[in-house]
């Protein structure tokens, strides 16, 4: 059995190609309660429920967009940025409707832009474009960013630092 591949060479992307991410996520309640501990959102949209009857237009509570966008992201990266030396830009990032708990998310990159680097002939920039959407279609994110790749035979091979077992020991 041979390592699967995890990210993509500048030579493998092309202008208009499309990756669809798998599998998708069903985001639960405690998920997103605890993103938002982690990062000190504390807005009560996210886990009081009698407050979102009151208080949205859905009458639900709602997952944070954040949260939402960092699922989206982490799904496009076995796809588009497993083999980045860095992601340079976020241009643009939209929330066009909201996601509730209970909601599977699945996700899909098209390839906007392929242009090497100007100053160093190894590595090139990727722009795309990344929209998350619910098992029922509705996009609730989408974002264009930009992510800085080596050519092939300039990045990592293999899986660097996986250690190999010691059967026997």
């Amino acid at each position: 059995m041979t390592a699967r591949e995890f990210g993509r060479y500048l030579d493998d992307f092309t202008v208009g190609d499309v990756y669809k991410h798998w599998p998708g996520r069903t985001v639960t309640q405690a998920e997103d309660i605890l993103f938002c501990s982690i990062t000190m959102n504390q807005h009560p949209l996210h886990s009081d429920d009698a407050y979102a009857a009151a208080a949205s237009a859905s009458g639900r509570a709602m997952v944070v967009g954040n949260y939402v966008y960092s699922l989206v992201l982490g799904q496009s990266v076995p796809d588009v940025s497993g083999r980045a030396i860095a992601n340079l830009e976020v241009e643009s990032l939209r929330h066009a409707n909201p996601t509730f708990h209970g909601d599977t998310i699945y996700s899909e990159t098209e390839v906007l832009e392929v242009r090497e680097s100007r100053s160093k002939p190894d590595r090139g920039i990727v722009k795309v474009r990344t929209i998350g959407y619910t098992q029922e279609g509705t996009v609730v994110c989408e974002f264009t960013r930009s992510v800085l790749v080596p050519r092939r035979g300039h990045g990592f091979d293999g899986h660097p630092g996986r250690p190999e077992p010691r059967i026997g020991e």
